[in-house]
């Protein structure tokens, strides 16, 4: 028997080749022609030897087809939460993820959303069957209510567009998917201006849609606020219809947001450049605690009759995290380039995610939320500035809105924040506001204080 035929028939008599479980038909074989001798014309092994060869080929293509695969890196705050549930440190302190938690570091669910699980779960004519492709029209029209107002004249003329998404992101990719496919480009470049800095998911989204990310100034680290100039300055020198992320509210990182005067000086530039407003809502209410308050810029902007569009999320203002509640609104010219919006964004949704999903949907105290996040910012600033004399100018910490605060310290006292005291926060000195509260503050604001100094 050759060398190549031995080894072949002693893979399979001993199990090597497929453990112990041989095929059958292959184990009759080597029962029935072990004994006898056979060359390697042999029918059988002819055969044999092709099915060796083809899960040679099968196993190398395997092992093979997804080696030029990078490893991506893991989602930095979810890698913050994850080393933080893993610290056994009684007084860690978790800053890094941007959800609402009470006083007791738990988290909060709205009265009004218990209510509104009760009603569901208590009405039998609720189903579970497939929404509209663009969602639920009760859910669609409230939310285009609050983002837009009861009696904006958008609405009424029949202008707006509104799709229900998968929270805030998914408004975000639909949104950058349709300008992706149809928006008039001022060049030959797709290109979204974000600002810097921005939410960490903003640049890979419109990546994932063939639009290019630049960046428009917006945080001014020596002033700890906004770089008006320098983001006015972007405005003016972009091509004439270029488009521009903005923040509606409370600003994600920064807590910065314009004033009202910039906000008219900002829709101005737009008009005149032609700009498209891409318009990112996922704090209304968490800035100042009042919806119509938050909204304000959003609505400016409509009345102005800047071109634009709105993604809005309701997985913070409303605590609906896991629900994925968000919606998509486009403001059209009029009624008819609105129904042709509808029926382009009802075929991207379709191909999508086909329909989105109705619970959180059928669920409408935010004042609550935003008022403990501004106790806990008053609190902050006075224990730093009145108690522990902390170095440095501590105003941004009160001036600052929402849900974020940039603290203005250095990515090593970050550092050492995390790996001396167990406060996780973003290396780039983020904090997470809702993090705070009576029971852990002043370990937070002692930690600060000797990271600042030093002696940490």
């Amino acid at each position: 028997m050759g060398t190549v035929q031995l080894v072949v028939f002693e893979r399979f008599s001993s199990g090597k080749a497929f453990g112990d479980n041989v095929v059958p038909w292959a184990r009759n074989f080597v029962t029935k022609f072990q004994p006898q001798p056979h060359t390697s014309q042999s029918p059988d092994f002819t055969r044999l030897k092709q099915v060796f060869s083809q899960l040679s080929a099968s196993s190398k293509m395997s092992s093979e087809l997804w080696q030029n695969v990078p490893l991506a890196p893991p989602d930095s705050i979810f890698k913050l939460t994850a080393a933080y549930k893993a610290d056994t440190f009684d007084k860690k302190v978790n800053l890094g993820v941007g959800a609402y938690r009470d006083d007791n570091d738990k988290p909060w669910i709205l009265p009004v959303v218990r209510k509104a699980e009760e009603i569901i779960l208590n009405t039998p004519a609720l189903d579970h069957e497939y929404l509209p492709i663009t969602g639920l029209p009760e859910f669609t029209i409230a939310a285009a209510k609050l983002i837009l107002g009861p009696d904006s004249s958008a609405i009424a003329e029949g202008r707006v567009t509104t799709v229900q998404t998968i929270s805030g992101t998914g408004a975000n990719h639909l949104g950058a998917l349709f300008l992706s496919r149809f928006y008039q480009w001022s060049g030959d470049k797709k290109e979204v201006y974000l600002s810097d800095p921005t939410w960490a998911n903003h640049p890979a989204i419109f990546n994932n849609v063939g639009i290019a990310s630049l960046y428009y100034p917006y945080y001014d680290p020596k002033t700890i606020g906004l770089n008006f100039d320098g983001f006015v300055s972007s405005l003016k020198s972009a091509p004439s219809g270029s488009v521009f992320l903005i923040h509606a509210c409370a600003h994600n990182p920064t807590g910065v947001d314009p004033t009202r005067d910039q906000w008219d000086a900002i829709a101005k530039i737009m008009l005149d450049k032609g700009h498209y407003g891409f318009f990112d809502c996922a704090y209304q209410g968490f800035a100042s605690g009042d919806l119509d308050n938050d909204a304000w810029a959003v609505r400016f902007f409509v009345d102005k009759g800047v071109n634009m569009l709105i993604c809005q999320s309701f997985a913070k203002n409303a605590g609906l995290y896991g629900e994925r509640v968000g919606a998509l609104h486009v403001v059209s010219p009029n009624k008819e380039a609105a129904e042709r919006v509808k029926s382009q964004l009802s075929v991207l949704q379709r191909s999508e995610i086909s329909n989105p999903p109705s619970y959180g949907a059928r669920i409408r105290d935010i004042s609550t939320m935003a008022g403990r996040i501004i106790d806990m910012r008053k609190e902050l600033f006075k224990i730093l500035t009145e108690e522990l004399h902390t170095p440095g100018n501590w105003d941004h910490i009160v001036n600052q809105i929402g849900m974020f605060s940039f603290t203005g310290i250095t990515p090593e006292q970050s550092k050492a924040l995390t790996e001396k005291a167990h406060i996780y926060l973003t290396v780039n000195g983020r904090i997470s506001m809702t993090g705070l509260n009576r029971n852990n503050i002043r370990y937070f604001a002692t930690s600060l204080d000797a990271a600042v100094r030093g002696t940490l």
